[in-house]
């Protein structure tokens, strides 16, 4: 049985659309990332597809601006992310630490 998730706090669409775009945004940087990759064709692929997500991220804080939504409730949206996975999404854009992922010989390039 999967553990019980606290339920999403509520959002405005345009704090929903952030959360979707940030989240979308860091699974792509995650792919890219050298230091757990392991083919140049999948990085390639979440590199273009990152233009249009980085843009829907965009298009979401404009519309909050403009919308009059000028502070950011970062622990209601920290929240939302702990919810959606988040903390997991984003490790995968750090650096792993010393020896993970090291064991394979050198490649040429």
């Amino acid at each position: 049985m999967l553990p019980e998730l606290p339920p999403l706090p509520a959002l405005t669409r345009a704090e929903g659309e952030l959360i979707d775009a940030y989240l979308a945004v860091v699974d792509l940087v995650g792919r890219i990332n050298p230091a757990r990759a392991e083919h140049t064709y999948g990085g390639l692929r979440a590199a273009q597809a990152l233009v249009s997500r980085a843009t829907e991220l965009r298009d979401a804080l404009t519309l909050m601006h403009q919308r009059g939504e000028a502070e950011v409730h970062a622990a209601t949206l920290a929240r939302a992310l702990r919810t959606l996975d988040g903390e997991r999404r984003a490790a995968r854009v750090a650096v792993p630490p010393p020896g993970v992922g090291e064991g394979a010989p050198p490649t040429g390039g």
